[in-house]
């Protein structure tokens, strides 16, 4: 049963789903970007803990337990959050466009075009790329931990966020979806429940509601074959449906699901963090492996920022 709108949340299960999205995009940092999940089985055997980058990667700068650019922008967001005391696009837009000034880890088209149309004069609201590249959406931790008791400003809060590097009309409708999850499972709704929900109410007519379809039915599939079948890449007609497999056919086990999304190769790190949000929400920091806990570079910053939110 979903609790009337404006009742308290349970707390800590709102601070796990902010530090299980950045512990999923740590855990896909070894090995982001890396399409063969046999190469991945073969080099590196089961990702269940923090890798450093090889110096071939695409995050040879980075250490283990540090993050990919998705993560890195992430922190910039609760960031701002925790400092502003709300979500500020103003603020956030300031914010992200100092963490590229020098920045020395990789980072992809969509940064860069935002970047350019910055440096044009554009308004955070009317900077972002075309791309439809799910990492857009896969910010949303923060904003879903501040704005947890007000659907509909967390709503806009995700899809603006999102727009601000990512125009693409899925990509932005995939922020406003898995935020909308989220609070339900805050609210108490099973994430399988919350996502067949949120399909139905909001997103009836969007291929978001078809990608739920085939996301939960492939949970039959190993999630390599699922994951592969569905596309390994960033791009968001791609991902999403992988992410809803991943969600479903791991509802309880947090970890199992981020070890899969990492162990399918491709875009990882997008698909573990949104993963993360979900399951975080469900099922409460004890979910999280005390050695991801440790592990994360950055955790006595999350948990003081979590903190200062409130």
């Amino acid at each position: 049963m979903i609790s009337q709108k404006g009742e308290t949340v349970m707390p800590e299960r709102g601070k796990a789903l902010v530090v299980a999205s950045f512990a999923g995009d740590s855990l896909a940092l070894g090995v982001h970007w890396i399409y063969s999940a046999k190469r991945i089985a073969e080099e590196f055997g089961r990702v269940d803990v923090f890798l450093k980058p090889q110096p071939e990667s695409y995050h040879p700068t980075k250490g283990k337990g540090e993050f990919t650019h998705y993560g890195d922008q992430t922190l910039v967001l609760l960031q701002s959050i925790a400092e502003k005391g709300t979500f500020d696009l103003k603020d956030f837009s300031r914010r992200w466009q100092s963490l590229f000034a020098g920045y020395t880890g990789y980072y992809d088209q969509a940064t860069r075009d935002t970047l350019q149309n910055f440096s044009k004069g554009a308004s955070p609201e009317e900077s972002g790329s075309s791309s439809n590249d799910i990492a857009g959406a896969a910010r949303i931790a923060p904003v879903v931990y501040c704005l947890r008791d007000n659907p509909d400003a967390l709503a806009a809060a995700a899809r603006a966020q999102t727009s601000m590097t990512h125009t693409d009309p899925l990509t932005v409708d995939s922020g406003e979806f898995f935020a909308r999850t989220s609070y339900q499972v805050l609210q108490g709704r099973s994430p399988v429940d919350a996502l067949s929900t949120v399909a139905g109410e909001y997103f009836a007519d969007s291929a978001c509601s078809s990608w739920v379809d085939a996301g939960m039915k492939s949970t039959s599939f190993d999630s390599v074959s699922a994951i592969r079948e569905f596309g390994r890449s960033c791009h968001t007609p791609e991902a999403f449906p992988g992410i809803i497999h991943l969600i479903a056919k791991y509802e309880n086990d947090l970890k199992e699901a981020l070890v899969q999304a990492v162990t399918a190769g491709g875009d990882s790190a997008a698909r573990a963090m949104i993963v993360g949000v979900v399951l975080g929400a469900h099922l409460g920091m004890s979910a999280i492996p005390p050695e991801w806990l440790v592990g994360l570079v950055y955790g006595d910053e999350i948990q003081r920022r979590i903190g200062q939110i409130g």
